[in-house]
């Protein structure tokens, strides 16, 4: 039989004809698919994809959907979370740790304090800076990993790492891997949605959110909710005219060199992940609108996130809509605090002038970060969603020149809040200078592994064959962090 024949020959004692194949048939391919959406011609079953079984979930979860913020450039432990009496107490003398001391960009300067006063909060007196005073208040509901370590200390490997598992480019983004094992909750809207920051992408772009060698139908959606178009393509460009006459002929003539495609590349995905962008896109064109309309949210919820701020405004409304795609079914959620390295800074890579640039950076983040988790305590789901604030290395407790930090791969601080995550509690220890991990050192993939634990996933059986290895986000390594789970 040739690869087209199920579509032309539907007799007596044939296989039932799949929703797909009978809409490929007479609705027009791929586009008719989305037209009859819109159009109203079917019903949300007709118009759905054909959905593969699943790897996942292997055990019960405790959890159903994540948001991982991403602070892009580096944020600094040493004046964020990682507090130290030594650095204040040996502010200004030269920077000894005993070794050799391995720097990015500079030689060792002298001991740095942070410029910012440390103090205890919650039940849990944990020590946090001044330059976050409102996740401070959230102490209680967070696990600290102050002992991260990356493998790279340049910015797009060790994004990469935390994105993927891999310091490579090309492998699936954890988001991706996510949508893989489990699916959505939701036919409406994308199982993985991208907020990135309005000035721009961090390193290495859109390869943080790609698929990599899963099905390209598993990319994260990029969405940028402060412009114009939020979505690219999603709507015709303004002023043009397109009657459904035209419309329809233009599909039809999609489908027939679509069907040619796919005939040449037997088992290729990215002709799968086509008709699914397709109807996907033709359900955002009713669903999107609603979801990024923040007119409807509450005065008192627009200024908990900052919203009537221009400094927490950008940040405050991608935490917003991340809330809202969660609870409306999107399953993992990436958002962005930092772009490229262009100047004056815009992310928190602070060489020159920490106090500045962390002050800026933090100032736009803190505030709309906390209400995210204020929030969704308050409604209830953050019982069932981890929230992940990371970043892709640490910084270094001495100066570089007269007020910067260079990039600190040997230790760095996460945490997670949220979805069977216990509060309070901190995971590991760097060494008296924040400069190296000494107790529990933990990287990406033991993080990784915890996250899909408490989504009923096993990251040991994740896998996927390529090129003739069994691939995981894991990659040979990570273990489940026991002591952070409730």
């Amino acid at each position: 039989m040739k690869a087209t024949d199920h579509y032309h020959r539907q007799g007596p004692t044939s296989p039932p004809m799949s929703r797909r194949s009978f809409l490929w048939n007479y609705g027009g391919g791929l586009g008719g698919i989305a037209l009859a959406f819109l159009l109203g011609r079917t019903d949300r079953g007709l118009a759905a994809a054909a959905t593969p079984p699943r790897p996942g979930p292997h055990h019960v979860p405790r959890a159903k959907r994540v948001i991982q913020l991403f602070m892009s450039g580096a944020a600094s432990q040493v004046d964020t979370f990682d507090y130290k009496p030594q650095l204040i107490k040996r502010n200004g003398e030269p920077f000894d740790p005993g070794g050799k001391v391995e720097l990015f960009q500079s030689d060792p300067g002298v001991v740095m304090a942070s410029p910012w006063k440390w103090k205890q909060y919650g039940d849990s007196g944990k020590w946090m800076s001044g330059l976050l005073p409102h996740l401070a208040q959230c102490v209680d509901d967070m696990a600290f990993l102050p002992a991260m370590i990356s493998k790279s200390n340049v910015h797009g490997p060790a994004t990469f790492m935390q994105t993927t598992g891999f310091v490579l480019p090309g492998f699936p983004s954890m988001g991706s891997w996510v949508s893989y094992a489990l699916g959505s909750d939701t036919d409406s809207l994308p199982t993985f949605v991208v907020l990135p920051d309005s000035r721009g992408f961090g390193p290495g772009g859109p390869k943080n959110w790609a698929a990599g060698f899963l099905p390209s139908s598993h990319q994260g959606t990029l969405i940028r909710p402060a412009a114009e178009n939020p979505i690219a393509d999603l709507f015709p460009p303004p002023g043009e005219f397109v009657t459904r006459a035209m419309d329809r002929d233009g599909l039809v003539a999609l489908t027939k060199l679509n069907r040619i495609h796919e005939a040449a590349r037997p088992g290729d995905s990215r002709l799968d992940a086509r008709i699914q962008s397709f109807e996907l896109a033709a359900k955002l064109q009713l669903s999107a609108p609603e979801v990024l309309d923040l007119r409807g949210e509450s005065r008192a919820t627009r200024r908990l996130y900052g919203l009537d701020n221009p400094i927490t405004e950008d940040f405050g409304r991608n935490c917003l809509i991340a809330r809202r795609l969660l609870e409306r079914g999107t399953r993992f959620v990436q958002v962005w605090s930092g772009a490229d390295n262009a100047f004056p800074r815009r992310n928190w890579d602070s060489h020159e002038d920490l106090k500045k640039d962390h002050g800026d950076m933090a100032a736009s983040m803190d505030q709309p970060a906390a209400a995210l988790l204020k929030d969704l305590k308050s409604r209830g789901m953050l019982d069932d969603t981890i929230v992940i604030w990371t970043t892709e290395f640490g910084r270094m407790p001495c100066s570089q020149g007269s007020a910067g930090r260079d990039h600190n791969p040997f230790t760095f601080t996460s945490w997670l809040a949220g979805g069977g995550i216990q509060g309070g509690v901190i995971y590991g220890q760097s060494d008296e200078w924040s400069y190296r991990a000494v107790d529990k050192p933990t990287y990406c993939y033991d993080l990784h592994a915890t996250v899909l634990h408490l989504l009923g996933i096993d990251h040991e059986r994740l896998t996927v064959r390529h090129n003739g290895i069994d691939r995981r986000l894991t990659d040979v390594h990570g273990h489940v962090i026991n002591e952070i789970i409730v």
